[in-house]
């Protein structure tokens, strides 16, 4: 983890129900820890860590950072992306110029879709009960 004295860069990303604060630290190459364990034990799958990892390979720093992350709620898709648009936000308060990169390739844009409301009435948001003639 990071130490108190380290200098880091801060990001946050949201996605659906998922929270995800990134940390970028220089000192520590290579080392990629969320909540505590390492990235590739958080994530089994290798899509996801695929997801994660998008916007350090789109700007090729991936073994020159290190990242903390504490991540919470949601589910491990929604973490992840929270995760990836933390790590853009934090890459771009490192260097500015990699603003460009990172916005063309949409890292930097905030998946604003949520779980639509249960409706009285109906079994889901729209989900009706199915109709019956006798």
């Amino acid at each position: 983890m990071t130490k108190k004295n380290q200098k880091y860069f801060e990001g946050i990303g949201r996605r659906k129900e998922s929270v995800a604060r990134v940390r970028i630290v220089e000192n520590q190459k290579g080392d990629y820890i969320i909540n505590e364990k390492k990235a590739n034990d958080f994530f089994s799958l290798k899509a996801l860590q695929g997801t994660i990892m998008a916007p350090l390979e789109a700007v090729s720093l991936i073994d020159k950072l290190g990242i903390s992350v504490k991540v919470k709620g949601g589910g491990l898709r929604g973490q992840a992306e929270a995760i990836r648009l933390g790590l853009s936000r934090a890459l771009v308060k490192y260097d500015q110029e990699l603003q460009k990169a990172l916005r063309d390739l949409e890292y930097l844009k905030r998946d604003s879709r949520k779980k639509e409301r249960k409706k009285p009435g109906l079994k889901k948001a729209r989900r009706a009960a199915q109709w019956r003639k006798r």
